[in-house]
């Protein structure tokens, strides 16, 4: 359900019927969890991030990034120093912007795991959302490890099995074969459609992905992987608040510690729960 200044809101002709925006909005209506917004702006906003959160998921799918774990990871030094857990750290003299689209750009440079690939796709939907002046005023000290952000995206773990165009959620495989632990499950993006991409495995269905991840199992297994009811969202409303700041605004942030785990492919939860100890 969506609320608009506290009353219903019904869809008018602002979006295509068949459009993604349309998906979301009817995705949304179905949801029993009420979707409260202060303005048609703010509403607008989150639909404008999750479409190109799907958009920067499809164009990684086609682009030539590697999957591989951390001991592996690859990135173009001319924008990334490469540390020794795998992670890339944004170079001194490269705007984070111009970064984060190379990615995208010479993409056969790189190789990550599925959850690095997913951040990524966050920060390139954001970039594409409020354009590459206020992108690189907020996010300027990129690192990209894992789960790990910058505090302003603001990434949240919430419990529900009702799924939005957007949405990022996560194929368990609490059975895998420990030789190839990084199959111990595989994070994705809800494309809307009935398909998901996960960094690795490509555009599947859910049945497509839990049979992938069921083949890496360790011998004799008989658990099948599954699909968690729990989703991976940014912070709508808070970047949608930046999204209308003007040149020149400062805030003294506290960014959150780096967990340095080498678990290839794990869930956000799992890092969340690393971090809470710290």
């Amino acid at each position: 359900m969506i609320q608009l200044l506290g009353k219903p809101f019904q869809q008018s002709g602002m979006w295509p019927s068949g459009s993604i925006e349309s998906v979301i909005i009817q995705r949304m209506h179905e949801d029993p969890v009420i979707h409260s917004y202060n303005s048609i702006e703010e509403l607008s906003f989150e639909l404008k991030l999750r479409k190109n959160i799907i958009l920067s998921a499809r164009a990684m799918n086609q682009g030539r990034a590697r999957f591989e774990i951390f001991a592996r990871s690859r990135c173009n030094a001319q924008y990334w120093h490469l540390t020794k857990a795998g992670g890339f750290m944004l170079r001194r003299d490269v705007m984070p912007s111009d970064a984060i689209q190379d990615i995208y750009r010479n993409s056969s440079l790189y190789a990550f795991e599925c959850a690095t690939a997913t951040v990524i796709i966050y920060y390139h939907a954001v970039l594409n959302s409020i354009g590459e002046q206020l992108f690189n005023q907020i996010f300027k000290n990129l690192y990209l490890y894992s789960w790990h952000t910058d505090s302003d995206l603001g990434l949240q773990s919430i419990d529900i099995d009702h799924f939005i165009p957007g949405d990022v959620v996560y194929f368990n495989n609490p059975d895998f074969d420990p030789n190839t632990y990084w199959w111990r499950g595989e994070s994705a993006v809800v494309l809307g459609d009935g398909t998901y991409f996960g960094h690795g495995l490509g555009i599947r269905t859910a049945k497509q992905m839990i049979q992938a991840l069921n083949k890496t199992r360790k011998p004799g297994s008989n658990q099948s992987a599954y699909l968690i009811n729990s989703v991976i969202r940014p912070a709508f409303k808070h970047l949608a608040q930046i999204s209308i700041l003007t040149r020149g605004y400062t805030t003294n942030k506290i960014q959150h510690p780096v967990i340095h785990h080498n678990e290839s492919s794990i869930s956000c939860n799992r890092y969340l729960y690393y971090l809470n100890k710290v």
